[in-house]
C-alpha cells in the first residue's frame, strides 16, 4: 500500500521533522509513505473575507494538482466537519478501502484557513480528528501516529492504548 500526504506549508521546526522522520520510519514495514508539501499562501495582516477565499482557493488548487488521477486512489481529506473516526474505525475504514481495490491513500491536509469546497467535494471521504482546530504541522504528525496504529491493529500488532 502506499501512503501519500499531500499538505500545506512546509515543517519548519526540527521536533516537527524528527516526529515525522520516526513515524516514516516506523510505516516503513507496512507501507510506502510519501509526503509532498505545496507552498503557503502568505496573508495580509489586515486581510479581509475575498481576499481569505483566495487564499483558500489557491492552496486548494495547489494540493488538487498532486492528486494521483488514479482510481486505486482512495483521497480523504482533513476537515473539520468531516466524520470523527475512532483508531479502530479508522483502521477497519482502511481494510476495507484495501479490499475494494485502493492500493493508495490521499491524504488532504489544507492550510491554516482550511481547504475549498470544491477540494473537499473532490475527496471520497472527509476525516475529523475533532471539533477542535489544530494547527497543520501538529496534523501531520497526528495522521501519521493514526495511521500507524492503524497498521498495528490491521495486523494484530500491539500497540499502546
Amino acid at each position: 500500500m502506499k501512503i501519500t500526504m499531500l499538505c500545506v506549508g512546509s515543517l519548519k521546526e526540527a521536533y516537527w521533522r524528527d516526529a515525522v522522520a520516526e513515524y516514516a520510519k516506523r510505516m516503513s514495514r507496512f507501507c510506502t509513505l510519501e509526503i509532498l508539501e505545496t507552498p503557503e499562501k502568505k496573508l495580509p495582516a489586515n486581510a479581509g473575507a475575498a481576499e481569505e477565499q483566495a487564499v483558500v482557493e489557491e492552496e486548494s488548487r495547489r494540493l488538487a494538482e498532486k492528486i494521483p488521477a488514479s482510481p486505486q486512489a482512495q483521497v480523504i481529506a482533513l476537515d473539520i466537519c468531516g466524520k470523527e473516526l475512532s483508531s479502530t474505525e479508522l483502521a477497519g475504514r482502511m481494510s476495507e478501502w484495501t479490499l475494494q481495490g485502493k492500493s493508495e491513500l490521499v491524504f488532504l491536509i489544507g492550510g491554516s484557513l482550511g481547504m475549498s469546497r470544491s477540494l473537499l467535494d473532490r475527496a471520497d471521504f472527509r476525516l475529523s480528528f475533532s471539533p477542535m482546530t489544530f494547527p497543520h504541522q501538529l496534523m501531520r504528525v497526528l495522521l501519521l501516529e493514526q495511521v500507524y496504529r492503524a497498521f498495528k491493529i490491521n495486523h494484530n500488532q500491539p500497540y499502546h492504548k
